[in-house]
């Protein structure tokens, strides 16, 4: 996990320092810059795989091709051992497979990579180059040109602001390079072939071995990996299934944050006693939170409401959590997969179900995934998402809507569950689904504390003065503290929104 720059344009060695302090956070183990004939690459590392000798920029042995990567390649080990019949590697770091097999395949081998990553390769003896961002955009990644209409890269679209009029975000599941233009080398698509109604048995087995795959797979790591444990269903399966297939010197260590007495805290207490985790939480207070909003809205580089309150509850655990480990294994996923919604009933036949759980994964880059990725930065923490394994993602679309849609007698998400019974305590696995600013404690002082802070006639004003719609009280609120941090219009594009304010 880090964070990246590359500037194909001028680029003083002062500014280039000035980009990797805003992107510290993000990687704060290691820096390096590199300038080359042709592009000027910047990196801040967190290290988690290949720590002694992963510090990037990295390049091949004849030095005219080099990598900046932020993110993961779980698969690494396999591709590795393939590459290495027919070149050197140089270093233990899981980005080197990603130079190598594109240096020796070309870019349509991008397909081939299992993880979450954004990257850049800069070829200087052909004078081109490669940028790629995974399947569902769950590492974060900005481009835009600057005034001489030279190519710039970002994993933070704060780090792009001096450099470009106009910033965009890279489009997920997608490859540029110089002479073919942006080419999608992988989208989500229904599947072609369904299970029957009546194969519960196999849906439910297949359910089980797709995620304890994923999960098993990203427990790699040449560092302590923790899981995090609001106490509801997502987090407290992915905690179940790491339990069983942790291994090391240390115990698997659980993190959970809310109000005094929120319904997150004390039902992950009964999750993490049940599973045996080393378990820590932290109370926050009212203040606390309050207090948070300017920082979280920083680092998130968003105003939406849905968005930042959700982030809050985030951004306090991945600070516990970055006290502890290097890594976390969260939930994200599992709602769009498997139907958890309330207003998924209205789907009742798998194509039009397939459609929805289809457009809102292709959502998640620039909402939830941007507030995953951009809270556990903000602590220099790798944040995990195993429901978004393409396995699980595949395996997930096959199963009819029968089987997914709640119903009076079936609450949601209950293949799900059925498939885990038994692996939980009755009152986390059968807990009715909540969002997770909602049982952390934090929905309810947030919208108090927007209330009494601007009133009617402060809330119209600012709405008028505004570039964009405002929705509620509880927008403007964020939306005023987003323009302090962010005065440049041209941020605002990227802001990501969610149907309700």
């Amino acid at each position: 996990m880090c964070g990246l720059f590359v500037s194909m344009g001028e680029i003083t060695t002062k500014q280039m320092d000035a980009v990797l302090e805003l992107l510290y956070h993000r990687g704060p183990d290691e820096g390096k810059s590199v300038v080359t004939d042709r592009v000027h690459l910047g990196h801040r590392r967190l290290s988690i795989i290949g720590l002694d000798d992963g510090i990037q920029p990295i390049h091949n042995q004849s030095q005219d091709k080099w990598i900046v990567c932020n993110g993961e390649i779980y698969n690494y080990e396999r591709i590795k051992a393939k590459l290495e019949l027919e070149t050197k590697f140089i270093t233990q770091s899981d980005s080197e497979v990603a130079l190598k097999l594109i240096e020796k395949n070309g870019a349509e081998a991008i397909d081939q990579l299992d993880g979450m990553f954004a990257f850049f390769i800069a070829d200087e003896k052909n004078d081109s180059f490669v940028v790629a961002r995974d399947t569902l955009g769950i590492k974060p990644l900005y481009y835009g040109l600057d005034q001489s209409g030279n190519y710039v890269f970002s994993s933070e679209l704060k780090a792009l602001d001096n450099f470009v009029e106009k910033a965009e975000e890279f489009p997920h599941g997608h490859y540029f390079t110089p002479e073919e233009g942006f080419v999608c080398y992988r989208k989500i698509t229904s599947p072609e072939k369904l299970y029957n109604q009546d194969q519960i048995e196999k849906v439910n087995e297949n359910i089980r071995e797709t995620m304890k795959s994923a999960v098993k797979k990203r427990l790699i790591a040449d560092v302590e990996v923790g899981v995090l444990l609001s106490g509801g269903l997502d987090s407290s399966l992915i905690a179940a299934i790491a339990k069983k297939h942790h291994s090391g010197n240390f115990p698997l260590k659980s993190f959970c944050v809310g109000a005094e007495g929120s319904a997150d805290v004390m039902n992950a207490r009964k999750v993490a006693e049940a599973l045996g985790t080393e378990h820590y939480e932290y109370i926050y207070t009212e203040n606390e939170l309050v207090e948070a909003v300017s920082d979280v809205i920083y680092h998130l580089e968003s105003y939406e409401p849905s968005l930042v309150r959700s982030a809050i509850p985030n951004y306090f655990v991945s600070k516990l959590a970055s006290e502890h480990v290097k890594v976390i294994l969260s939930g994200e996923g599992a709602d769009e997969l498997f139907a958890g919604y309330a207003y998924m009933e209205k789907y009742q036949n798998t194509a039009s179900l397939n459609q929805e759980i289809i457009r809102i994964l292709n959502t998640l880059h620039n909402v939830n995934l941007q507030r995953a990725d951009r809270m556990s930065m903000a602590h220099s923490l790798e944040l995990r998402v195993p429901f978004l394994d393409l396995n699980v993602v595949e395996n997930a679309l096959q199963i009819p809507a029968e089987l997914k849609i709640h119903k009076k007698d079936r609450m949601e998400k209950w293949l799900l569950r059925k498939a885990f019974d038994g692996e939980l305590p009755d009152e986390v696995l059968w807990r009715k689904k909540a969002e997770f600013s909602e049982g952390s404690g934090a929905l309810d002082i947030l919208d108090d504390y927007a209330e009494n802070v601007i009133s009617d006639e402060e809330f119209n004003a600012i709405k008028e003065k505004a570039s964009v719609d405002l929705r509620s009280k509880q927008e403007a609120f964020y939306y005023e503290i987003f323009k302090k941090h962010f005065p440049s219009e041209g941020m605002l594009q990227n802001v990501g929104k969610w149907a309700t304010a």
